[in-house]
């Protein structure tokens, strides 16, 4: 692999430098101009540049179609680069259990590091190269990275206009005729100007499920009861508003030695004496190193040492979701290990954003926004150390890992959104184990998931559900590794919308398994080429679904882009 030296690597980064070339000066220059032409046609419209938006943008453009795809921050990648978190996988998955364009995904992000950091030798031979070397993935690595391998995979598309593509633009309208959406109206966050969009077929492929209210697609929020879904771990009482906490991450390194201690936040007094109320209780303060085990439920202390040394605790935070491990580069790459804070201490429980409007969503932004300053400022003055001391006045909070001036993500890592009234929804009765076991009579080494006829897709991931803004506390249990049933991709009535992000149809339990990042991109690859095949046959997605010869032909080319359909096992 060709190898980039030390000067170069500060030059570049110096620049800007992970976005060079392509990436760089060229591509901002294309998103940030404003589109001359007030309205657009496209054969697809992808809704949201999400992980599940861009598979299925990648999958719709490989099958020759002509695609726009907006996105509301100016980084297209959901959760992997705007939100700023390493992906959580499955056990299996540098052999099976994702589609190959997942995997090209992840060789790509590899091979990226490969040409241009400056790995050990040792590092830069690995095939399983692992940058952060976090405990939490086998694949932690920067934002920027993930960023810059989405814009070089798109770039070809961009330069033929086979690709257009609106950064830091929100849907705010549509149009309908009948049961079909023929319009999408997008407001532009910088000038305020308003556009539509026309296409043939809409993808949904927004972080909170936001297209759905405007195309009044019938949509699920927050937990339903078990009596509705006859879940063992739905809740009692259904809770629309009862939606798991979202996070504010961002990303720190630890110079021991210097303070870098920020100003203290103007909630911090507040955030520090927080005492969550949640069922069963929490064990004391929200900012804390104790917090309840997610199976036990038990009292647990989580470690911190970010010298990588000695810790007290179940596990070190700051190895656990490490985007930047400073032994694996040439010394004098970076100062420190970088670590990416997505921790129990910065989950966000006062409220939902998902139907409220906009000043509730901007207020509970904000108060999360300082929950995980505060998080940090605590850390630095307050947190016991592994020592015995008091704060770590070394840790440094990273904006430019993040992209922004505050030094948060540029948009709240969102674990649930609105969801479709489809016509098959998952519930726990398909994949958990306690109650396939009840089910099937079988034990718990033979039985298996539910099986469907009409899979798109695979992942595999435990039901874990963050303490929630209704009162819950973790509920977090075994599932069994799944499919993606296409019937929770299609919408009871309307026609031509396709959810391709966490706004399929799954409970608020389900969803605890569905929401990770391989099974997104599963979703939102199925989705882009149920697009294309709408496109190609003029048929609505139900009929695609529910007759044998036009699932045939979309199967098979679910096959033929290499989506994997069944388990191996």
């Amino acid at each position: 692999m060709p190898f980039v030296s030390r000067r170069k690597f500060l030059d570049r980064s110096l620049k800007g430098g992970l976005a060079a070339g392509v990436t760089g000066d060229l591509w901002n220059a294309r998103l940030h101009a404003e589109p001359a032409a007030k309205d657009v046609s496209a054969d697809i419209a992808i809704i949201g540049g999400s992980l599940g938006g861009c598979a299925a943008a990648l999958a719709a453009l490989r099958m020759g179609h002509r695609v726009v795809m907006t996105e509301e921050t100016d980084w297209i990648g959901g959760q992997l680069t705007s939100q700023g978190v390493p992906p959580d996988e499955h056990r299996w998955i540098e052999s099976f259990g994702a589609n190959a364009s997942y995997r090209e995904l992840r060789r790509r992000i590899r091979d990226y590091y490969r040409q241009h950091y400056p790995l050990t030798h040792a590092q830069r031979t690995k095939w399983d190269l692992n940058p952060g070397a976090g405990s939490v993935s086998r694949l932690c690595h920067e934002p920027r990275v993930a960023l810059a391998v989405l814009r070089d995979w798109l770039a070809p598309y961009l330069s033929s206009g086979q690709l257009i593509l609106w950064t830091q633009h929100r849907p705010v309208g549509a149009e309908l005729d009948g049961d079909e959406v023929s319009s999408v109206e997008m407001e532009s966050i910088r000038s305020g100007q308003h556009r539509n969009i026309r296409a043939k077929v809409f993808l949904d492929a927004t972080e909170l499920g936001d297209l759905l209210p405007l195309a009044k697609t019938e949509y699920v929020t927050g937990a339903e009861s078990r009596q509705q879904t006859g879940e063992l771990h739905a809740s009692a009482m259904a809770g629309p508003d009862n939606e798991q906490a979202f996070t504010m991450c961002f990303a720190m390194d630890y110079l021991e030695g210097e303070d870098h201690t920020i100003e203290r936040p103007d909630q911090y007094d507040f955030w520090r004496d927080y005492v969550p109320s949640i069922h069963p209780a929490w064990p004391g303060k929200w900012l804390d190193w104790t917090y309840t085990h997610p199976r036990s439920l038990e009292p647990r202390r989580l470690g911190f040492n970010p010298a990588n040394g000695p810790f007290k605790g179940v596990i070190n935070l700051w190895s656990y979701r490490r985007i930047a491990a400073r032994s694996n580069f040439e010394p004098g790459t970076y100062r420190s290990d970088i670590s990416l804070v997505n921790w129990p201490q910065n989950d966000y429980l006062l409220g939902s954003i998902v139907d409220v409007t906009q000043e509730t969503l901007d207020r509970h932004v904000r108060s999360a926004k300082q929950l995980s300053l505060s998080m940090l400022y605590w850390m630095q003055t307050e947190a016991p150390r592994h020592d015995d001391g008091q704060g770590y006045p070394g840790l440094r909070l990273r904006p430019d890992v993040m992209g922004t001036e505050d030094g948060l993500a540029k948009y709240p890592y969102v674990r649930e959104s609105r969801r479709i009234q489809a016509e098959y929804t998952v519930t726990e009765k398909d994949c958990g184990l306690e109650q396939r076991m009840q089910i099937s009579g079988a034990d718990r080494h033979s039985v298996r998931a539910a099986e469907y006829e009409d899979s798109v897709g695979l992942g595999s991931y435990a039901i874990d559900l963050h303490p929630s803004t209704g009162g819950d506390n973790y509920i977090d249990f075994e599932s069994l590794p799944f499919q993606i049933p296409l019937g929770a991709l299609i919408p009871r009535r309307v026609r031509n919308l396709i959810p391709a992000c966490k706004n399929i149809g799954s409970t608020h339990v389900t969803n605890g398994c569905y929401r990770l990042h391989p099974v997104e991109w599963g979703i939102g690859e199925a989705a882009g080429i149920l697009a294309a095949q709408m496109k190609q046959t003029g048929e609505p997605s139900q009929a695609i679904r529910n007759q044998p010869r036009l699932f045939a032909a979309y199967r098979s080319r679910l096959i033929q882009q290499g989506v994997e359909l069944k388990w191996p096992f």
